[in-house]
């Protein structure tokens, strides 16, 4: 149970740092209440949470041995393949990351340009981040830790560390954007999911 909920806490807040979701919840709180952006964001990564967790029981059926090998698989491979896309990254990801963001948000506001509820600002924080979190590599990530462990602490790891990651973009965002490097957090999402294979071969044996 602790050791899922600590897999969870920190492959997502490590993960979620700077990536798309971040910033829509940056951008979007500097126009709209911050509490309801934090309160949709935090909705939304929450749902897909529960999504990937219960895509990630349905593949626990499989044989126990084939969770194994794949998990120690799939979390390897990822990290490499982190690990490759950051060294290939220009010192401008950021802020390519950051650009995106901004024009999902622009869009959904040119679709929705009248005077905002409550309402309209939690369904737009929602629909933008859950959108943007959909096949993202938290998703895969949270899949994997729910096919080969408990789903219970993998739930509440991973949503406590979307909600931290929520509250900072929603807090601090703007101050903390221009200092995060994208390319330095992939550097150590890629490292972090090859330890969690390497840590799942050795319990494994």
């Amino acid at each position: 149970m602790l050791t899922a909920f600590t897999a969870g806490l920190l492959l997502i807040t490590i993960s979620e740092l700077g990536d798309k979701t971040f910033f829509i919840a940056v951008i979007l709180s500097m126009h709209h209440p911050r509490r309801l952006v934090f309160a949709g964001v935090v909705a939304a990564l929450a749902a897909m949470t529960i999504l990937s967790v219960a895509f990630g029981q349905v593949v626990s059926f499989l044989p126990k041995q084939i969770i194994h090998y794949a998990e120690i698989v799939l979390f390897i491979a990822f990290g490499l393949k982190l690990i490759y896309d950051a060294n290939k990254m220009a010192a401008s990801a950021t802020e390519e990351v950051a650009e995106e963001a901004q024009e999902a948000v622009e869009k959904a506001d040119l679709n929705n340009s009248q005077q905002k509820s409550v309402w309209s600002i939690l369904l737009e924080s929602f629909m933008l981040t859950f959108i943007a979190e959909w096949g993202d590599r938290t998703q895969i990530a949270t899949i994997a830790l729910a096919a080969g462990n408990n789903p219970i602490g993998v739930t509440a790891g991973a949503i406590l560390g979307h909600v931290i990651c929520a509250a900072i973009a929603v807090i601090g965002g703007k101050l903390i954007a221009g200092r995060i490097s994208e390319r330095q957090i992939t550097f150590l999402g890629g490292f972090l999911f090859i330890i969690f294979g390497i840590v799942a071969a050795i319990e494994g044996k």
